[in-house]
């Protein structure tokens, strides 16, 4: 998975939005302790319901000073209004007082700072939104504007949205809830103290077509979705992985489908997908796919005539069936009118070099055209998914220089343009446009397991003695090699799902679920088609396309997709921010 590769060795010389809002905004109205004598509020609430029940949004945002850990406080209306699961805060209720705290992540808010959170909740008699709300004790005075009426639908219809539902917005992940996988929650929450992340929306991998249907009595397809429904979720996330001849240059992932099976990939896999998620009761889920990593830039990089060649790799370029599948993809899953496709990019210690960089998206615009698909079908991209690349480095940039030396010198960098997996996004992105596709394209970063905090973190730049002192002191990822991609040791949580955190991003998501193993560090007999690649031992000296450095892989790892203990607590302990 994610085998990366440049050309080792050649050195160069040179909404779901609400339908009903309740905005309160105001300034200290009166005497109030002095430790929140500076605190000015606003306060959005938005419902959206059904018969008994409704998702609640809230975003609250800091008009005063800083401040560094908030409570919210509300009283229901009604005496029937509960609520039963809540994100982002703890939540509890006594009477019709509710209270939501802030977790460790989202407590400091700066001034003009805003944090979303939300709930779950049920009625019996009436839902009408609260008419005033306090934040650490202070009030926001405000009007309402009166939520959506009961309707006389069944239980099980989902939550209206605006715009209707099946109808696409410009960002999935705006104004909606991410769906929380049950089945990764409760993996997550067995955990000591895994309940501090258990409730973040992570991707639901269809990695074989036994899984469409559930593997072993877990949840299928379907399954996932009506869940979403019940949850009241506003987007779900779904990883397409299958292609024929999967994973050409990486073993641990190989798949069930053989090389010449794009026959099968269509029928048995492809099109039951896009049959389930045609069904018309899930309109109003946005249903985000993130189509076949690692698949596409594994045909720029690891092809002859590049020293990482390997022959199958070689296979599906000659037999174009990464390319066709991919398209055949696109095209029966972009005709859906509540999907977003986003491709996978690879990430920057892949991509980044020039060498590699235009030839990936002259190679995506290929694939978005193949088998009938168009460009319109692809939403957006997304980088670094399963992988460890620091979102941003802290300490240096790729225009930084020693002595008049270019840190792309450097052993770490080594030539590269790109340090990180921001800059590389946004560049890509702009390169994505000038290959042709639609210039309101947007990318995705997975950040489940790129924090790299903890005590070996750096807390400034490096020694100036060289290029190589200063960026390997300094580098906050702290991988071997820029080519390790099997069950880092030392790596940690990075940032929480949230949308549009910088320029051209959509989103920061966990599309590859913390705790879930990239791989066996030894030969395990399996069904799942799933091969022993020794980038996952942890005794591997490497090969090219890591430079022959150490695999810097954790020992004692399950087949990848299984659980994998020891890893889950190590990312907890280094995420970054902490947890």
């Amino acid at each position: 998975m994610n085998s990366w590769s440049r050309w080792p060795g050649r050195r160069k010389a040179a909404a779901l939005a609400g339908a009903s809002a309740l905005v309160a905004a105001g300034l200290v109205a009166g005497p109030v302790n002095m430790a929140y004598a500076a605190t000015q509020c606003d306060v959005a609430y938005s419902t959206n319901q059904w018969p008994g029940g409704f998702t609640a949004n809230i975003t609250i945002k800091n008009l005063g000073d800083p401040i560094n850990g908030w409570t919210l406080g509300f009283t229901f209306p009604d005496s029937g209004q509960r609520v039963q699961q809540g994100w982002s805060a703890t939540w509890s209720q006594s009477g019709s007082q509710v209270t939501g705290q802030n977790l460790s992540y989202n407590g400091s808010l700066a001034t003009g700072a805003s944090t979303s959170i939300g709930f779950n909740g049920t009625w019996s008699n009436s839902n009408p939104a609260p008419t005033s709300f306090t934040v650490n004790g202070v009030s926001c005075n405000g009007g309402t504007t009166p939520t959506t009426p009961p309707t006389s639908a069944p239980p099980t219809t989902p939550p209206p949205t605006t715009p209707p539902p099946g109808s696409r917005v410009d960002n999935p992940y705006v104004d909606a809830r991410g769906y929380v996988n049950p089945e990764w929650k409760a993996k997550a929450d067995a955990e000591p103290g895994g309940s501090r992340i258990s409730n973040n929306p992570t991707g639901v991998w269809l990695d074989r077509i036994a899984a469409i249907n559930g593997v072993n009595g877990g949840m299928g397809l379907r399954a996932h979705l009506d869940t979403a429904l019940a949850q009241g979720a506003g987007y779900i996330q779904f990883v397409i992985y299958n292609l024929p001849g999967r994973d050409c240059a990486a073993l641990a992932s190989n798949g069930e489908l053989g090389p010449t099976e794009l026959p099968r990939y269509k029928t048995e896999y492809i099109d039951p997908i896009a049959a389930i998620m045609g069904d018309p009761k899930y309109r109003s889920l946005r249903i985000i796919n993130i189509i076949e990593i690692d698949s596409l830039p594994n045909l720029v990089t690891n092809v002859t005539p590049r020293p990482t060649a390997t022959p199958m790799c070689d296979t599906m370029k000659a037999n174009g069936n990464y390319v066709n599948g991919v398209g055949y993809a696109l095209a029966k899953l972009g005709a859906l009118p509540n999907t977003y496709n986003y491709i996978d990019a690879g990430h920057h210690g892949w991509i980044g070099w020039d060498d590699n960089f235009g030839a990936s998206a002259t190679l995506f615009a290929e694939a978005a055209r193949a088998s009938g698909s168009t460009v319109d079908n692809v939403h957006g991209f997304i980088a670094n998914t399963a992988n460890y690349g620091i979102l941003k480095e802290s300490y240096y940039t790729i225009d930084s220089t020693v002595g008049g030396t270019s840190v792309r010198q450097s052993n770490w960098v080594d030539w590269n343009r790109y340090v990180d997996e921001l800059s590389f996004a946004q560049a890509f992105r702009q390169r994505l446009i000038s290959a042709g596709f639609n210039p309101n394209v947007g990318m995705l970063i997975d950040t489940g397991r790129n924090g790299w905090g903890g005590a070996a973190r750096p807390s400034g730049p490096g020694p100036l003695t060289n290029v190589n002192t200063f960026v390997d002191g300094g580098r906050l990822d702290r991988r071997i090699h820029l080519g390790n991609w099997c069950n880092q040791s030392g790596a940690g949580i990075g940032e929480r799902p949230r949308a549009e955190p910088a320029p051209g991003i959509d989103a920061y998501v966990w599309i590859k679920p913390p705790g879930e193993s990239d791989g066996a560090s030894r030969e395990i007999p399996n069904n799942e088609g799933k091969g022993f690649d020794r980038m996952c031992d942890p005794t591997y000296t490497g090969n090219p396309r890591n430079n022959n450095n150490m695999s810097g892989a954790l020992g004692d790892a399950p087949l990848s997709g299984h659980w994998f203990s020891a890893q889950f607590q190590e990312l907890m302990r280094n995420a970054y921010p902490p947890l």
